[in-house]
């Protein structure tokens, strides 16, 4: 019994601790790590890759992948640098990078749902054409941003938080009660688990598919307004490989590739995993080659005692029953 819920304990919560015993073993290899600057620090890191994971989280829990995000945070920010570049108006800039994000995210959707294409192909084809689309507007050279209003959406402050906290915030609030609690929520648990069944039952599939990479996109447009704000310029280059830790946070978080199985409160857990393992490392002096290892293996070794944790509860569960 003792050992059951151990197990249980473990499966649930084995993230958290995880997460728990990186930020313990880097207090004690480094005094500065426990400060409210360097908080400050991990926290406004993890918002960029917290909000595009957010949107990640719903399209694994579909049973889908979404390899665009990264190209698609360069062109959302570098047109909403564009455009406010040239009319200096804050709110159209922010509008076109929501924009242009939920329009790549409804194309993946289209092309998913409609011919059936698979997620991976669709989204590895329009991470070209995102990228490549970047380098042509931008001719390879940034665009800076000159708005105080623009410019607080990344570097600003809210009562001593940064304004990209409360950002993530919100959206993982929000997130959390349209998962557990709205008609798209469960249809998006419904799919991942069985698209047939669901498809057999009489849900339009195909247009929840869409709402759902259209949400990724929008999540990736607004990580690339909060980025270029952040960096004071849209840079050709953003978002190289962040599709991949959005990846990692929401697997780390506990969502199951396969669809129908997580949390989007294990992902922002899985962000934090990321973000203070890179903290600490560039804190411990530790080379940038050996850095990838480093958060490599530990992802590795987290995802798999995830695993097995979870695959022991549940011949626990079997012998019971």
């Amino acid at each position: 019994m003792k050992k059951r819920f151990l197990l249980e304990l473990l499966r649930k919560y084995g993230m958290l601790i995880i997460l728990l015993c990186i930020i313990i073993v880097i207090s004690i290899l480094s005094d500065r790590f426990l400060t409210l600057s360097n908080f400050l620090v991990i926290t406004r890191q993890v918002t960029i890759n917290g909000i595009v994971a957010a949107g990640m989280t719903v399209v694994i829990l579909s049973g889908g992948i979404d390899l665009s995000v990264g190209a698609v945070i360069a062109l959302s920010g570098a047109l909403s640098a564009g455009l406010l570049a040239s009319t200096n108006n804050w709110l159209l800039g922010i509008l076109m990078g929501l924009f242009m994000g939920a329009l790549f995210g409804a194309f993946n959707g289209v092309l998913v749902a409609h011919p059936k294409l698979p997620p991976f192909i669709v989204t590895l084809a329009t991470m070209a054409l995102a990228r490549g689309l970047t380098l042509v507007y931008t001719g390879g050279r940034p665009i800076l941003v000159n708005n105080e209003i623009y410019e607080s959406i990344g570097g600003g402050y809210i009562r001593g938080v940064p304004v990209p906290v409360v950002i993530m915030a919100v959206i993982y609030v929000l997130m959390y009660i349209v998962l557990k609690n709205h008609r798209f929520g469960r249809l998006v648990y419904a799919i991942g688990g069985n698209e047939e069944a669901c498809r057999l039952s009489g849900i339009n599939v195909e247009r929840v598919k869409i709402g759902i990479y259209t949400l990724s996109g929008l999540m990736a447009g607004l990580t690339g307004v909060v980025l270029t704000s952040r960096l004071i310029s849209a840079q050709p280059t953003a978002g190289s490989g962040y599709e991949l830790d959005a990846i990692a946070a929401v697997i780390l978080g506990g969502t199951s590739l396969s669809g129908g199985q997580g949390h989007i409160g294990g992902t922002i857990i899985g962000a934090f995993i990321i973000g203070v393992l890179s903290n600490g490392l560039n804190l411990l002096n530790v080379s940038p080659f050996y850095q990838d290892v480093a958060k490599g293996l530990v992802i590795l070794m987290a995802v798999l005692l995830d695993r097995l944790l979870y695959a022991t509860g549940s011949v626990q569960k079997g012998v019971v029953s």
